[in-house]
């Protein structure tokens, strides 16, 4: 029997609106649920992790920050990056958080070697770089066994706010993107590629896939307070 997937594309999303969206369907869900992952991207904002320290925001001029419960420090999002939310019961899948890391830092060097391009992790400081450049970033929480939040990849958008913080927590740290190595510059036809790789390295075969293009169930139904 096929397991069912749901994979979301709402689109452009406010940050708020997904992090009360994911943050109250992993509180609600319980074993039953069919697992998530959403591709989106967002408005400009920067986002600080549950133990991110402000003085790694080093100009957010006129750009929102949101605290949120996700690991890891600051970092940007903007249009033309893609964001992939995965909400995944790990406990059911028996794949423990350090795995998890593991195989959403392989589905990202697995998809840019599909783009041919060389991706490497750097010990202690998750993500994905090629050269001495980040190109994707992750930020991950567990809650009663049940992850969410993921990974941004950088395609095809504006650089400059990353030189409003310390990327990551990294100062200097320099960010690249597919656009400025010459890859694709469709962020729904990465997000589909890449979309490949995490169901093939995390998700048990075999898998249904169901398409939905909004949020508006779970908004109705989650994020109503």
């Amino acid at each position: 029997m096929s397991e069912s997937i749901i994979y979301r594309t709402p689109g452009l999303v406010d940050f708020e609106t997904s992090y009360r969206a994911m943050s109250a369907f992993t509180a609600q869900r319980d074993a039953e649920v069919a697992d998530e992952i959403w591709s989106l991207q967002h408005p400009p904002v920067y986002t600080l992790g549950l133990a991110g320290k402000p003085d790694h925001i080093l100009d957010a001029g006129q750009i929102p920050v949101h605290k949120t419960d996700r690991g890891g420090q600051v970092t940007y999002h903007g249009p033309g990056q893609l964001v992939m939310y995965l909400l995944l019961d790990l406990r059911r899948r028996k794949i423990g958080i350090k795995e998890y890391v593991y195989l959403l830092e392989k589905s990202l060097i697995d998809y840019l070697e599909h783009a041919e391009l060389s991706a490497v992790r750097k010990p202690g400081a998750p993500g994905v770089y090629i050269g001495e450049c980040k190109i994707a970033a992750l930020g991950v929480r567990v809650r009663r066994g049940c992850c969410y939040h993921g990974l941004s990849l950088n395609v095809n958008m504006d650089l400059d706010p990353f030189r409003g913080i310390n990327p990551c927590g990294y100062p200097d740290l320099e960010v690249t993107q597919l656009a400025n190595l010459g890859k694709s510059h469709d962020i729904n036809r990465v997000a589909d590629d890449l979309l490949k790789y995490l169901l093939k390295n995390i998700v048990a075969e075999p898998y249904n896939v169901i398409l939905k293009e909004d949020l508006n169930d779970l908004l109705s139904d989650h994020v109503s307070a």
